[in-house]
């Protein structure tokens, strides 16, 4: 005779092992949307900077000690003026987020594409917020004011000569992640002039771009 406490014990896990493989299954499927989501929501947000075209609007550009100038599309400036060194990139974002500005970094000579960054907290932080539009045209802005700084003479040695340099500048989307860094060289453009190129990016809360 059939023992039906053992059959129905069976039935009773085979039911329970089926039930844990259809939940376990649709918990990875709802992991795996969540991810895709959250992946599309992060490209959405995603800057990306490179030098703005030669058409884009000239940006006007106001230092802190209202030092004054006016940044062609493409163009850079590379100048000095009562013993401060000013700096200042035109950019545009080709990303689909806002753009903002937390930092920079100027090489002491040209860094190539394969020189790694410095550490994000070795860079230099700008003074005000600069945010740059999807799809729209800005700028970077950045001084050496400090007589003792060691990048000055090296600096002001580039610029006697025209020589490029190179700056490196950390940015994020609008809520401060996805935090990127670009690499700029500024080359001189005739006998008066400069102009910039971007040269690599790295991303340092994601994969690499490559």
């Amino acid at each position: 005779m059939a023992d039906w406490n053992t059959i129905a014990s069976f039935a009773t896990a085979g039911g329970t092992l089926v039930l844990a493989v259809s939940t376990f299954s649709a918990v990875r499927s709802s992991n795996r949307s969540a991810r895709i989501a959250e992946e599309g929501l992060l490209t959405s947000l995603r800057p990306l900077l490179v030098p703005s075209l030669p058409q884009d609007p000239v940006q006007k550009l106001l230092w802190r000690d209202l030092h004054r100038a006016q940044l062609e599309g493409g163009r850079a400036i590379f100048e000095s003026e009562d013993g401060v060194i000013y700096l200042a990139l035109s950019l545009r974002n080709v990303g689909a987020g806002i753009g903002l500005l937390h930092g920079w970094y100027p090489h002491p000579d040209q860094a190539t594409a394969t020189a790694d960054h410095v550490d994000a907290a070795s860079f230099r932080r700008l003074t005000l917020d600069l945010y740059i539009s999807a799809g729209g045209a800005g700028y970077f802005e950045g001084a050496v004011r400090d007589a003792d700084d060691p990048i000055r003479p090296v600096l002001l040695s580039a610029m006697a000569e025209r020589q490029p340099i190179t700056i490196d500048l950390l940015y994020g989307d609008q809520q401060g992640r996805q935090r990127t860094i670009s690499r700029f060289r500024v080359l001189p453009a005739g006998e008066v002039g400069w102009f910039c190129q971007v040269v690599r990016h790295w991303s340092l809360d994601a994969p690499a771009p490559r």
